[in-house]
């Protein structure tokens, strides 16, 4: 038995890596997609690019943890089924029993992991995360503008310029407005002018030449004519149009969760109202995805005995789904929560409570070669499709 709970550990862990590095990889690559005006505007190198990848994966991993677990046991299962190895374990006198050890020792591990990455990970990404975007907002940015087109990456601020000399920084025909004062409108009209960054100094100067100013201030209308005229724009301003400037729950420790938990005066200090709702949910939810690695893992092998018809693709399909419907269940109870509808330390355990529940009758029934009569009928409506 040694050898055979070995042998199904090797293809769990093999699985898992093979399947949270794609699923982690494709993520990534996502969200790297939704930052990428940002990411363009600067000039990274592919060393950059990792290590903003290395910090972003733990907040990915806390989702990514139990779906991968789930596919690994369930897809080893399977496989298990289809070349009748578990018939010929039975026929040896194995029962299903005796194979669990296996599962749950990697789903024990698995939950592990991610009780870590939940309790310490998420927060230590998503903040070398934010010093990392400022470091290189500040270091690292040149200001790329398009030509004919109403550039918006700073905040409050609008730069046009009809032509542009990317390599020397040159423009012409400059038209900026800014908005960044309250209670006045500047706009600076140029025929020539010039973008250069000053790493040092941390900021962007774009220099105009022989133009117009105009302020607005009211019904009030000043017009001031210049020969140069420059503007400093601070890099770190280009991060406050994305929210990185806000303090948001998802990226708190757990610790420092709990710690506004306990303290009302410092919750309604940082948070408004519905930020704060999402605290109370956030500390439920970091408790209940690790342990969804051990329920979703044990549920998926008497699935895997149920459904051992199916091809591998099929399997995969069919696995995601119940994922899917968990996540699910998980989302509605994480909006019920933040409305106040139900306590979230109640609706955030319900897809745990219910998937631990049918894992079990599931487990009984499949140790008793049993089939429930909806799954029987789905099964044999699949295989007449088939054939």
């Amino acid at each position: 038995m040694k050898i055979i709970h070995r042998q199904i550990l090797k293809e769990h862990a093999s699985l898992f890596l093979l399947i949270g590095s794609c699923l982690l990889g494709l993520i990534l690559v996502g969200r790297m997609l939704q930052l990428r005006e940002m990411l363009l505007s600067q000039n990274l190198g592919m060393l950059d690019i990792l290590r903003l990848f290395v910090y972003l994966s733990p907040a990915f991993m806390l989702l990514l943890t139990p779906i991968a677990c789930m596919l690994s046991v369930f897809l080893t299962f399977l496989r298990m089924a289809a070349d009748r190895e578990l018939t010929a374990l039975k026929a040896s006198g194995v029962s299903l029993y005796q194979l669990l050890p296996a599962p749950l020792v990697f789903c024990s591990l698995c939950t592990l992991f991610s009780l870590y990455v939940s309790l310490f990970g998420v927060s230590w990404g998503m903040e070398q995360f934010k010093l990392s975007l400022m470091e290189f907002a500040r270091t690292k940015t040149k200001l790329s503008l398009q030509a004919g087109v109403f550039n918006q990456e700073f905040p409050g601020l609008t730069i046009y310029a009809q032509q542009v000399d990317l390599d020397s920084g040159d423009i012409r025909f400059v038209f900026v407005q800014d908005k960044t004062s309250k209670g006045f409108t500047t706009t600076v009209v140029a025929p020539e002018g010039s973008v250069t960054t000053d790493s040092a100094k941390e900021q962007i100067r774009v220099e105009f030449k022989n133009g117009k100013i105009f302020r607005r201030e009211g019904e009030k209308l000043d017009v001031l004519h210049f020969g140069t005229y420059l503007v400093r724009l601070p890099l770190g301003n280009m991060l406050r149009k994305m929210g990185f400037d806000r303090i948001s729950p998802k990226e708190l420790s757990f610790e420092r969760l709990l710690e506004f938990d306990r303290d009302e005066k410092l919750m309604e200090d940082t948070f408004d109202q519905d930020r704060a709702r999402k605290v109370k949910v956030e500390i439920q939810k970091r408790m209940a995805l690790p342990l969804a690695c051990l329920v979703l893992g044990l549920f998926s092998v008497p699935i895997a005995c149920v459904f051992r018809a199916l091809k591998q693709q099929h399997g995969l399909v069919l696995a995601l789904g119940v994922f899917l419907v968990y996540f699910s269940m998980l989302s509605v109870a994480e909006s019920m929560g933040e409305s106040r509808l139900v306590p979230p330390a109640i609706g955030i355990w319900v897809p745990n409570a219910l998937f631990s529940a049918l894992g079990i009758v599931f487990l009984r029934q499949a140790v008793q070669e049993r089939v429930p009569s909806g799954v029987l009928w789905a099964v044999q409506k699949l295989q007449r499709r088939r054939a």
